[in-house]
């Protein structure tokens, strides 16, 4: 049965509401690769966001299904090199909220799990997102990886399944009822902010250093 699941920031300013979620309704993955552990420490949230292997947890998902219902202002944005996706975070207290990619054509969205609230009894989601499906991005994982879980569905499955997704978010006009995009110019709706290549070599480095 599909439910509605409440967004929050840390310092709970901007909040938003997940509508009518289901595990078919995206995918529900880890992400190890080097550029989402980067946003994790351009954020100051590594320890808050990554898992032992440097994982971020995330839902991707049609944009059209969240709407913001407070700090909509807080909302910020920032790209790690110029033709990186769009990621987003409350600009408040750094909480991180999800990608999108940089036009809304193609509706997409990313929801990284820190900022969705636990359902009483449901501390992993799975209720409501479904198992986590895949595990991308490996070679990037930090410590053992022969740690990691094996992947439920091999990512050559599950790429044509989620192609499909968007191309039935794109008909249906999803990426007019986007959160993160004016409807009518298409432009995001706060200002992407753009690392320099020193910022971006930073951070890099800090991911080669961590050990979440």
């Amino acid at each position: 049965m599909p439910r509605d699941l409440t967004i929050r920031c840390s310092c709970g300013v901007l909040q938003a509401v997940l509508h009518e979620v289901t595990p078919g309704a995206g995918n529900h993955l880890v992400c190890y690769c080097d550029d989402c552990q980067a946003f994790a420490h351009f954020l100051a949230r590594a320890g808050d966001v990554l898992d032992a292997h440097g994982g971020t947890e995330i839902f991707q998902m049609s944009p059209a299904n969240l709407s913001i219902t407070a700090g909509a202002d807080r909302l910020a944005c920032v790209r790690l090199t110029s033709r990186g996706l769009l990621r987003w975070y409350a600009g408040c207290c750094n909480t991180p909220i999800g990608n999108t990619l940089a036009t809304n054509g193609v509706p997409f969205f990313g929801l990284i799990q820190l900022c969705i609230q636990k359902p009483p009894g449901d501390s992993s989601l799975e209720a409501e997102l479904g198992p986590i499906q895949v595990r991308g991005f490996r070679k990037f994982a930090k410590g053992d990886r022969t740690a990691i879980p094996a992947d439920r569905v091999p990512l050559p499955f599950m790429i044509p399944r989620f192609a499909w997704l968007m191309l039935k978010w794109k008909l249906r006009g999803d990426g007019k009822r986007s959160a993160f995009f004016e409807a009518r110019s298409g432009q995001p709706v706060a200002s992407p902010r753009i690392l320099s290549a020193a910022e971006h070599a930073e951070l890099r480095r800090n991911v080669s250093q961590s050990h979440p």
